[in-house]
């Protein structure tokens, strides 16, 4: 698990967000684009980020 890279306030925001934006895009306010709520969705979830990786970030004391 050396490989984590996003920190609880990160994971938390980035959760957040991605509940919000999908559920907007499926409450039909904000269109399909909200479906890209996913991709925070998941980089929370598994406390991994690849751009963080390819750009040396790490917001993690792990």
């Amino acid at each position: 698990m050396s490989n984590l890279n996003v920190g609880n306030v990160d994971r938390t925001l980035r959760i957040l967000l991605g509940l919000v934006l999908i559920g907007l895009a499926a409450a039909g306010t904000i269109g399909a684009w909200g479906y890209v709520g996913i991709l925070p969705l998941i980089t929370g979830i598994a406390a991994r980020c690849p751009l963080y990786t390819l750009l040396g970030i790490r917001t993690t004391s792990r």
